[in-house]
């Protein structure tokens, strides 16, 4: 076992002793009612709404639900077909004609260990053979989860669960980002050359990545972000590590921009706020830069 993985199954045995807090009440700097961000996970059962402290009663009090992206954009047709456009290579380029031949038999390999067939399969290299790395890896780390915790009902997602019943209820909903803009910076924020190092990443290190998983579905449902964000900053060296330029596209300008927005939105009506748990914790966090634009943030207990 090596460090990194050594490091991680530590940290797993830390998650059990650590203090629980996902959802977090937000006052202050003139608000007439308390707003509150609740951290999520896209992989989390929808059945653990009622494990959260507080939860129901948050949500009773506000009256509306922000997210990073309004999921009714994400079923709008217009944006399906566009992100599946993202998706595929440039017409002409295949998987194939990107990977060595080395590399392919490691993906091979992968495919054959986790799906049961690969890309000498017909049928899953017209599927897959001209997706971009980018969206294979996002993919492939799908359905390792759901190899992992069979059960899990892809149509029923904890991350939508609160916008749904907000539409219920009949409260507005909305969200920070446009699909455009989701599509850009998850889809086309790295180059070809930069999306296959980070697919070769997944394919050459399954152990770590499956553990690394392990990691944060026990932080999460211990309600730890603390331990979130030690499994999503672990390192491993070299090219499999986020540069500092990937990490403030994906976590810490969104969490920038959402600040910016966020002091009007809790003026017009008190929120619910429902972001990934990855952008609540450390200095340039939600959590942090809520307290430093004047508003006092407490857990939910």
């Amino acid at each position: 076992m090596n460090k990194a993985i050594l490091t991680l199954a530590f940290a797993v045995l830390f998650v059990l002793n650590a203090p629980a807090q996902l959802l977090y009440k937000i006052t202050g700097n003139q608000l007439a009612s308390p707003s509150y961000v609740l951290g999520t996970y896209h992989f989390a059962k929808v059945s653990f709404v009622d494990s959260i402290p507080g939860m129901r009663a948050a949500m009773d009090a506000t009256g509306q639900v922000f997210g990073e992206l309004d999921m009714a954009d994400e079923m709008n047709p217009a944006n399906i077909q566009k992100m599946q456009q993202a998706m595929m290579l440039p017409e002409g380029t295949t998987l194939q004609s990107l990977l060595t031949a080395d590399e392919m038999t490691r993906l091979n390999a992968f495919m054959k260990d986790l799906l049961g067939a690969d890309m000498t399969h017909p049928m899953i290299a017209q599927q897959m053979g001209r997706m971009t790395p980018e969206a294979l890896q996002t993919q492939f780390t799908l359905l390792t989860f759901l190899k992992r915790h069979p059960g899990f009902d892809v149509q029923h997602q904890f991350d939508s669960y609160f916008q749904e019943e907000a539409a219920r209820q009949g409260k507005p909903v909305g969200g920070f980002e446009t699909m455009d803009f989701q599509i850009e910076t998850l889809f086309k924020g790295r180059t070809l050359e930069r999306q296959k190092q980070m697919l070769m990443c997944l394919v050459d290190n399954r152990e770590f990545m499956e553990l690394m998983s392990d990691e944060i579905v026990n932080a999460f449902y211990s309600q730890n972000l603390e331990a979130i964000s030690k499994a999503l900053n672990e390192k491993m060296g070299g090219q499999c590590d986020n540069t500092p330029e990937e990490e403030n596209r994906l976590i810490y300008d969104r969490n920038a921009n959402w600040l910016k927005q966020m002091p009007a939105i809790m003026a017009d009506k008190p929120t619910l706020f429902v972001v990934g748990a990855a952008h609540l914790p450390g200095e340039r966090g939600v959590l942090q830069l809520l307290r430093h634009a004047g508003y006092e943030v407490e857990g939910v207990k």
